[in-house]
């Protein structure tokens, strides 16, 4: 999938967990910056400590809370 700068993202983590992420784009050195919905932290893509996937183009507004399973 390619991501777009200014488009929101789910993220499911290595815990399961879903988070809504926004895209800022990338820096001078080719990192990608991302923004977390719910607590407005930006980070890099070398900053993470662990394992993420991109679900998909689908949150808006708040982030989902946990995996939707309970």
């Amino acid at each position: 999938m390619q991501v777009r700068a200014g488009h929101s993202y789910t993220i499911r983590l290595c815990s399961g967990e879903l988070r809504c992420w926004r895209f800022e784009g990338a820096d001078a050195r080719g990192l990608g910056w991302w923004r977390d919905a719910e607590t407005g932290l930006s980070f890099s893509e070398a900053s993470l400590m662990y394992a993420w996937q991109i679900e998909g183009e689908a949150c808006t507004g708040a982030a989902p809370a946990g995996d939707g399973s309970g």
